[in-house]
């Protein structure tokens, strides 16, 4: 993150922090990521003895040339998960327009948030392109201003991680595996969790204000007790 896009993430988290509980309640989060067949490129952990750190019980196999991976689009409120749709080919703006066309409402009105929802994007130049932004416009959907380079103020990056424990836990064995587990993991999310991501909003907005726009840890934001000590698997 630039000193720029700290203060712009800054600036939203001071603007928003007073922001009554219900405003959150009608917003519709989305993005998009990355999610690999075999394993994911975060730090994986395991319980171990001393000295067997290689044992092969501990170990991730090295697949070569990667084992594949698919992209996907998803949304959700504190009423519950909405659509998640993989992406077929390269992302443009036209592909983007189709997904909210055939995804957005549908996805507001199974979560009951009326007509007067905030939809809430980032700032990719394919979510910003004027075509798009005049697609929200002729919709009457109203979205939310948002800072570049702020993940962090998005709760679904938390989903994100869980969601990707959980499709990994399935051992997809190909890519067809790993799409249908991930919309089957996505729809398991409970509506309590989504709706605990909403209320404690604004404890994620003190967290941004206290490191003055920089990135947190959303590890503190989440609700798992974890053990104290972890052993890097080697």
């Amino acid at each position: 993150m630039t000193m720029i896009h700290k203060k712009c993430s800054l600036k939203f988290a001071t603007s928003h922090l007073g922001d009554t509980p219900n405003m959150w309640k009608k917003v519709l989060w989305s993005d998009e990521t990355k999610i690999e067949l075999f394993g994911n490129n975060a730090k994986r952990y395991v319980w171990h003895k001393s000295n067997t750190a290689h044992h092969p019980e501990h170990t991730i196999p090295n697949v070569k040339h990667g084992g594949g991976s698919i992209m996907v689009w998803a949304c959700f409120s504190s009423a519950g998960t909405g659509k998640m749709v993989k992406i077929d080919g390269k992302m443009d703006g036209t592909k983007y327009r189709t997904i909210l066309e055939e995804n957005l409402m549908e996805s507001a009105k199974d979560l009951r948030l009326g007509s007067r929802f905030v939809f809430q994007q980032d700032n990719d130049p394919k979510h910003k392109a004027k075509s798009t932004m005049e697609w929200f416009k002729n919709k009457h959907i109203q979205v939310l201003e948002w800072p570049s380079q702020s993940p962090d103020l998005n709760p679904i990056e938390n989903l994100w991680k869980e969601l990707k424990t959980a499709v990994h836990k399935c051992s997809p064995s190909n890519l067809t595996e790993l799409e249908l587990f991930c919309k089957e993991e996505w729809e398991k999310i409970s509506v309590s969790r989504c709706a605990k991501l909403i209320d404690t909003y604004p404890k994620r907005l003190k967290a941004v204000i206290a490191a003055k726009g920089g990135a947190i840890k959303l590890r503190g934001l989440n609700n798992f007790a974890r053990p104290i000590f972890q052993f890097l698997i080697c």
